[in-house]
């Protein structure tokens, strides 16, 4: 998405090798992210994010985020919320896995890219997406019906981001899966580019903390690390926070 974004806003991160979305949609891993993450606590907005897509013919990889397909590759198929989408890699990804995906974003260029990807796919892939704009600083999510909730390196100031996090949870289903992974702080203690806005990276136990429901059970809390290069070409070890959970009732 960008901006509050998800392979897009603030994502910064999208690691998708790239990331965006300080509200980073954009996202980082989303294959969206190890990629140009210099974006300061303005950038989320629709404008700007538009912008920066049009920057460059693909912003991120192109390939689904790690992280998710190591975490949603044993759910059984439903509907799925991809919250911050970019240019729509995930949302691909679980479509193609026979999902039924509402992929958000601010960007309408990241959108419009997403579903022009989707089709390329096949038009079975592109049917089961539906393509959403919207900015994820002030957006509710419609119903508390998808079984799996994703957001992926989208990184927002703590007040917002928890808030998020509470509306992100409230949408899951009974027995439904909420994962949320974003850039670590321990990044910040290595030459990999990370925004220097603080408060904007978090640790896995921040998304526990902001459940306010006690129907959840904790499947993963961690601080996974991953190799990378920084823009030298040094090797690298980041981590990314990996937060896993079911929704009871």
């Amino acid at each position: 998405m960008s901006g509050p974004h998800g392979e897009g806003a603030a994502r910064h991160g999208h690691d998708h090798q790239g990331d965006h979305q300080h509200v980073e949609h954009h996202h980082a891993d989303h294959q969206h992210g190890d990629g140009p993450d210099d974006v300061d606590d303005t950038a989320t907005s629709e404008a700007f994010w538009d912008q920066r897509y049009q920057s460059s013919s693909a912003l991120w990889s192109g390939k689904a985020n790690p992280q998710l397909v190591t975490e949603a590759s044993d759910l059984a198929p439903g509907s799925a919320l991809d919250v911050g989408c970019g240019e729509g890699a995930d949302a691909i990804w679980l479509a193609e896995r026979g999902w039924r995906v509402t992929a958000v974003d601010v960007s309408t260029v990241a959108l419009e890219r997403g579903a022009a990807h989707a089709h390329d796919v096949s038009a079975e892939v592109a049917q089961r997406i539906t393509w959403l704009h919207a900015d994820l600083a002030g957006w509710v999510p419609a119903s508390a019906s998808f079984d799996l909730v994703s957001s992926q390196f989208l990184h927002m100031p703590k007040d917002q981001r928890d808030v998020l996090h509470r509306r992100l949870a409230e949408s899951v289903a009974p027995e439904g899966t909420l994962l949320v992974v974003g850039h670590h702080p321990l990044d910040l203690q290595t030459t990999v580019p990370r925004p220097s806005v603080p408060g904007l990276l978090f640790a896995a136990s921040e998304v526990a903390d902001s459940l306010t429901s006690k129907e959840w059970v904790i499947l993963v809390a961690d601080a996974r690390g991953r190799q990378a290069l920084d823009p030298d070409g040094r090797a690298a070890t980041i981590h990314d926070s990996v937060f896993r959970a079911q929704r009871l009732s």
